[in-house]
């Protein structure tokens, strides 16, 4: 981004983690930030939420009429065992981490600049499945494929989008996580080992602004990937596992996440 070429830019989930740390980023750089998040924010909304959303991106034209970019960084996570997490929980992850995505993709498509990007971050955990992460794992798998179509449906266009999947940020991501330890015979204690398996990995995490560099620089390329994997090991096994029958890979990951005692 040069000097002078500054833009309008929405971030969802901007008032914590990675999008305020982004949200801080643009600002500085003298750019309109446009902030969308269940508290502490320009428009305070669950994006999930999709006519409340459409009265936020009304205003936003109204205000600027056209739009740069958009950054989906809302989302979050949710852990527990397939059979024993409510419908409840289930339904809000989806909604929140997918639907509240495609909504403002829908949204902010009409008043993008023509050159617009649009930024989806996803996770490593769309690349590796995780024992007890299910439904986190797979709604950031939806991304990255609902990304991959969207570029295809926008090849005759200059309009631009992207997945990044980053490696593990030290943000409140870990401890605003729903954990649903709740258990029966089948799993007896391995659901919250497990959990504590990942958690306990805090201090090996990447710092956020080390992320934010790294996020920052892939969106002012000229030219947008479908994708970028982020952390050396995230991008040495994804490379990997390509090499390797799906159940192999399986049984390795449980090997490393999966917990009993």
């Amino acid at each position: 981004m040069k000097k002078n070429d500054k833009k309008v830019i929405i971030i969802t989930g901007s008032s914590s983690g990675i999008g305020k740390s982004l949200r801080e980023y643009y600002e500085k750089k003298e750019n309109k930030v446009i902030g969308i998040s269940l508290c502490d924010d320009d428009y305070c909304i669950d994006i999930s939420d999709k006519k409340s959303l459409e009265k936020v991106f009304e205003n936003i034209k109204e205000n600027y009429k056209q739009v740069d970019m958009l950054i989906n960084c809302a989302g979050f996570g949710l852990s527990g065992a397939i059979e024993l997490i409510g419908q409840e929980q289930i339904e809000k992850e989806y909604a929140v981490n997918v639907f509240g995505t495609i909504y403002a993709i829908q949204l902010v498509l009409p008043i993008l600049n023509p050159n617009g990007k649009i930024i989806n971050i996803s996770s490593a955990c769309a690349l590796f499945p995780l024992p007890f992460r299910s439904f986190y794992c797979s709604s950031k798998a939806a991304i990255s494929m609902l990304n991959d179509c969207l570029r295809m449906e926008l090849s005759q266009t200059k309009i631009q989008s992207t997945a990044i999947c980053p490696c593990d940020i030290k943000t409140n991501f870990t401890k605003n996580r729903q954990k649903n330890y709740d258990t029966n015979e089948r799993y007896g204690n391995a659901i919250k080992l497990s959990a504590d398996r990942i958690d306990n990995r805090e201090n090996k995490r990447m710092s956020v602004e080390k992320a934010t560099k790294i996020i920052t620089k892939i969106i002012s390329k000229r030219k947008l990937k479908p994708q970028y994997v982020m952390g050396t090991r995230n991008k040495i096994m994804y490379q990997i596992q390509k090499f390797f029958p799906k159940s192999f890979v399986l049984k390795v990951l449980n090997k490393i996440f999966y917990r009993k005692k």
